[in-house]
């Protein structure tokens, strides 16, 4: 399976250049998955609750159109972050879209920073996706703090985690090598580059997405700084063996009974 990320950096506001500057990076290509970033068509760094208001959209919005056209170009399944409506709630969100149809939405369980001013935490319970000849499953940016998140999707059965995030700390892409390790899992972090400074805060983003292995390998680095895109052909049914050794199970040597 051909799995990969799409980096970019985009303009606060601006979803119409930043959904074609997306569709340009991805014309001409094919894969199983393709990881865009968190917030990737609006920008994140939201001052107040209007903007997230005026910003954000339901699964039947421009956003959603988009990744439902590109997956039936792409052959892929399309994971993406979008600022999510839901009545008179706001979720930071991604969507999940393959064969031209949203299949899956995951909100964001542990919002960090300002995030906690307008959007509201994740109510959805994690899951996995059989789609393309894998299970597939979502979590976004912060959540990887939180290993919790990962081994529960791992138990759940997920061969790949599509991470989309926009990360500023500078621990994420090396903690993901221990999270893929621990639960014997793929992961694809797509993350966006660049600075967005407004209001009172400036965050000056990683870049550096990766395709981590099963075994905790780097398949794919990133650069910091500039647009970029990598795919990566994989086994998923590699994740379905959770033996480090003839003796050790990372899954079946649990003993659940002992943790709070």
């Amino acid at each position: 399976m051909k799995i990969g990320y799409v980096q970019h950096a985009p303009l606060f506001g601006e979803k119409d250049k930043n959904l074609a500057a997306v569709d340009v990076l991805l014309s001409g290509v094919t894969a199983g998955l393709i990881v865009l970033p968190e917030l990737f068509a609006t920008g994140y760094n939201f001052v107040s609750a209007a903007e997230v208001a005026d910003l954000s959209e339901d699964t039947g919005g421009e956003t959603a159109r988009f990744l439902c056209r590109k997956s039936l170009e792409t052959g892929a399944v399309m994971v993406a972050g979008f600022a999510e409506r839901a009545g008179d709630r706001y979720y930071n969100s991604s969507m999940m879209v393959y064969a031209g149809a949203v299949v899956g939405i995951y909100r964001k369980l542990h919002l960090f920073n300002r995030e906690k001013l307008f959007f509201t935490p994740g109510d959805y319970p994690l899951a996995v996706y059989p789609l393309n000849g894998c299970r597939i499953g979502m979590m976004i940016c912060f959540d990887w703090i939180f290993p919790e998140v990962t081994r529960t999707l791992a138990l759940k059965g997920a061969q790949v985690i599509a991470h989309p995030s926009n990360l500023v700390l500078p621990y994420c892409q090396q903690a993901m090598t221990t999270r893929c390790i621990e639960n014997r899992i793929f992961a694809v972090t797509a993350n966006r580059i660049g600075i967005e400074s407004r209001g009172e805060e400036e965050f000056r983003y990683t870049g550096r997405s990766q395709i981590t292995s099963c075994k905790g390998e780097l398949l794919s680095t990133a650069p910091e700084e500039m647009p970029f895109m990598d795919f990566r052909d994989i086994d998923p049914e590699l994740a379905d063996h959770k033996q480090l050794n003839p003796f050790n199970d990372v899954l079946a040597d649990r003993r659940p009974g002992f943790y709070l």
